[in-house]
């Protein structure tokens, strides 16, 4: 039993690791790729799911929920700041939604 919940983490571990590197990836790609960093996006979300890993609250700001795509500031997402909350609104979808402004990020 011991086993199984070692090897789980150390899949949780990996998981989050690659998450984190797709989204650099999809960071670095963006301006000659937009297309490759929406897709390094969706592989990111698909390996959390499918490892039961949460999004950290860091990436979660670096992507539209509705749409999957990487979003930019000033690109293609419109940050707007207010004391308690950041309301993000993608340009490709046209959604817009709130995260709440959590200290230390």
């Amino acid at each position: 039993m011991k086993a199984k919940k070692k090897q789980k983490e150390l899949i949780q571990t990996v998981s989050l690791e690659r998450m984190y590197r797709l989204f650099e990836l999809a960071e670095q790609e963006f301006e000659r790729h937009p297309e490759r960093s929406n897709r390094y996006v969706q592989i990111a979300l698909k390996l959390g799911s499918r490892n039961k890993v949460r999004i950290p609250l860091s990436l979660k700001h670096q992507y539209c929920k509705k749409c999957k795509a990487f979003l930019k500031k000033g690109k293609n997402a419109v940050f707007t700041k207010t004391p308690a909350w950041t309301e993000i609104a993608c340009q490709s979808c046209g959604a817009a939604f709130k995260r709440k402004i959590v200290e230390g990020l």
